[in-house]
């Protein structure tokens, strides 16, 4: 390990007035350079040329892989660190990471910290991950642990982390060619997450956890000690800041060439040419004019009934469980008047032992289909539930009489 760097960081005072002024703070994770929230990289990429005794930070406006090709790699190319903290590596696919490595493989070296590591940079450098963590804004806010780093003879660096600490780790690497830097520790468990990869005449430095590297961890002593105590291990010299944000040019003009796979094997680009040819014939053998079909006579509806279905159907998009639950119960009650000749003016148990005796059901179930009505009639407002099933009881009431 290179000596440690202190950080400086003359913008604390600045982002601390800044955050303490905002009436409402933002707490996504965002990892931009230009954000001054708490999860937004502003202070890492304003003090890492202090870091590098001064070095120049460039920051790449387009695809790492369309950088090197037009511009980096030339018979005397400067050695310069490269830096990647984001949520994922969406933008690099097989060709961008290919052009990283051989970057790395010329004697550059990479710090790569991720939320999620793609599966192209998992199987270039032989490693695995797996994440833990609960996600939602409540969750996240709760997240916590320790993040240590191994200094070989030395006493371990611990760092404590008070939110947001995903458990992202590393689960599976090459150890023929990865040596483990520094440990999390997320409840009871204990698992990798900072590596350093072999590769070539570089290295390569994988970190789990990016939230380390924001404004909020940066404003406290502890973590500030622990990101320079990260950043001790890139040698001094400059840097590429990758925001990650652009495509590969070749990528995008791939995607709009959707024919260009056909066209490049016979047998498909045959049977598309076919495929056009059979569609235009169908199209002008069938394009002369036809007869007009004899319109079908609907048959006579019963409007009376259809009526009654457009009724139930408005109660039903309205959802007024309770309305069309007062309408069966009157109903009801005006059933049990004309056919037992029973006065429902008051629900009562003497009312209970006439209906179940001239209806022939039992008492019981008598008395709880009354007392469910009783029950309903002081809501001011019922569910679908209790709608379907005071009709299931209405219904078994007169089907077993």
């Amino acid at each position: 390990m290179k000596k440690n760097r202190s950080i400086p960081f003359f913008t604390l005072g600045i982002l601390v007035a800044f955050l303490t002024s905002c009436s409402k703070t933002n707490w996504e994770e965002n990892y931009s350079k230009r954000s001054k929230d708490p999860f937004g990289t502003f202070i890492l990429y304003e003090e890492l040329p202090e870091l590098f005794d001064n070095n120049e930070v460039l920051y790449l406006r387009k695809n790492i892989h369309d950088y090197l090709d037009d511009i980096y790699f030339e018979e005397e190319s400067e050695i310069a660190n490269y830096y990647l903290i984001k949520k994922n590596d969406a933008r690099l696919d097989s060709v961008s990471v290919a052009s990283l490595l051989n970057y790395v493989a010329a004697g550059n070296d990479a710090l790569i910290s991720l939320d999620h590591f793609g599966e192209e940079l998992k199987g270039a450098l032989n490693f695995e991950t797996k994440d833990g963590s609960a996600y939602g804004k409540n969750n996240r806010k709760n997240m916590s642990g320790t993040l240590t780093l191994d200094r070989n003879h030395f006493t371990p660096f611990k760092t404590e982390y008070d939110r947001n600490l995903h458990n992202h780790y590393f689960s599976e690497l090459d150890s023929s060619s990865t040596k483990v830097l520094g440990y999390q520790t997320i409840g009871r468990k204990h698992n990798p997450n900072f590596l350093q990869i072999s590769y070539g005449d570089g290295k390569i430095y994988l970190h789990s956890n990016p939230i380390v590297f924001t404004n909020y961890y940066l404003l406290k002593k502890a973590n500030r000690d622990y990101v320079a105590q990260v950043l001790s291990y890139l040698p001094n010299r400059n840097s590429f800041w990758d925001p990650a944000i652009r495509s590969r040019k070749m990528a995008k003009e791939e995607s709009r060439s959707i024919l260009k796979f056909f066209w490049k094997h016979n047998s498909l680009k045959w049977a598309l040419l076919l495929g056009f040819f059979g569609l235009l014939l169908f199209m002008l053998f069938n394009a002369r004019r036809r007869q007009r079909p004899v319109p079908e006579l609907p048959e006579l509806k019963n409007a009376t009934l259809e009526f009654t279905h457009t009724i139930a159907n408005l109660y039903r998009q309205e959802e007024n469980h309770k309305n069309i639950i007062t309408k069966k119960i009157t109903y009801f009650l005006e059933k049990i008047r004309t056919k037992y000749l029973i006065e429902t003016n008051v629900l009562n148990d003497d009312l209970i032992e006439k209906l179940a005796a001239k209806s022939g059901n039992e008492l019981s179930t008598t008395r709880y289909l009354i007392n469910t009505i009783i029950m309903l009639n002081k809501k001011s407002s019922c569910s679908q539930d209790e709608l379907l099933r005071l009709n299931t009881l209405i219904e078994n009431f007169f089907e077993n009489r």
